[in-house]
């Protein structure tokens, strides 16, 4: 059976499509496109015109991907951007009805969930561990060990929120930082207390920001590292403080120049790593993995239960 799985993100569309047979996957096509639904007015729960139609365009080309391939089953699913916006069903119904592609609003606990699916079937969860996936406009922490998901929730303070609301100098100035970690040292304080109960030892970083961190370092390193077909990466984690100190100090054209660094993420990386800095501090967590297995392979792994 050959399953699509699209994750319509704040900032990136993504669509996986992989034959599933028995207990194996094997991925034919994978692709991401910078959408950025959430561009301009995010935190007014807008989705502009511009972003509206860039995200219905990407899911035509998708669709025609989709067609190409002899997929038998599409699984559509629309987070933090389309659940908060007013015109969320606006751009649903629209994506039927131009692209072809029903999609399922999912809330912040079913993402959470998908998302600890996903990381767990690339094997990253070998100790209780703390999964972070950052987006552009929610955060999802999930509490878990080898045998079960502990505690998950949904927390809106992803990338886009954060730097339309507080992202105003270059380089970030300790003014923005501190207003930030103030955002989230409030936002996050039903994490802490939970955290502090079951202590975990390991911080997996669900794809997104941390494939660029990995890449970063990789290339610092005179390395090149294949995120295609790895399931999970050891961070250094010396090589990821030192990395992440040199994106906070630098301009956005000396991050633009850093070899590794994506477009898309030159400002946004800003804002994942405050937030992967402070939880890994006030954690006092030293142990960082990166899974590339995200929320698309959730989806792809609830179809292999659902067989």
């Amino acid at each position: 059976m050959r399953i699509a799985a699209i994750d319509l993100g704040t900032n990136t569309f993504h669509l996986l499509i992989a034959e599933v047979g028995g207990a194996n996957i094997n991925v034919l096509f994978k692709t991401n496109v910078p959408v950025k639904l959430g561009e301009g007015r995010i935190n007014e729960n807008v989705i502009i015109p511009a972003a509206f139609e860039r995200g219905i365009s990407c899911l035509k080309d998708f669709n025609s991907k989709i067609i190409d391939f002899g997929v038998d089953t599409v699984v559509a699913t629309a987070t933090s951007a389309v659940r908060s916006a007013q015109n969320g069903q606006e751009f649903v119904a629209a994506a039927k009805a131009e692209a072809n592609i029903s999609i399922a609003v999912i809330s912040g606990d079913e993402e959470a969930e998908l998302i600890y699916k996903g990381v767990k079937l690339s094997g990253a969860v070998s100790a209780r561990s703390l999964i972070m996936d950052i987006g552009g406009g929610s955060v999802e922490f999930i509490l878990c060990d080898e045998d079960e998901l502990i505690w998950k929730k949904s927390y809106n303070i992803g990338a886009a929120r954060l730097m339309q609301q507080f992202f105003k100098t270059d380089p970030i100035s300790d003014n923005d930082k501190n207003a930030i970690l103030f955002h989230i040292q409030n936002e996050l304080a039903d994490l802490f207390e939970i955290a502090a109960q079951f202590q975990p030892t390991t911080l997996i970083g669900s794809a997104g920001a941390f494939e660029t961190f990995a890449e970063l370092i990789e290339r610092k390193h005179l390395r090149t590292i294949d995120l295609a077909n790895l399931k999970t990466y050891q961070f250094n984690f010396d090589d990821y403080i030192a990395i992440s100190l040199q994106l906070l100090n630098a301009t956005h054209q000396q991050r633009a120049e850093m070899p590794g660094m994506i477009p898309l993420r030159i400002d946004m990386v800003m804002m994942a790593t405050l937030i992967t800095n402070y939880v890994l501090g006030r954690l006092k967590i030293n142990n960082l993995v990166l899974s590339t297995y995200d929320l698309k392979m959730g989806i792809i792994a609830n179809a292999l239960n659902n067989a």
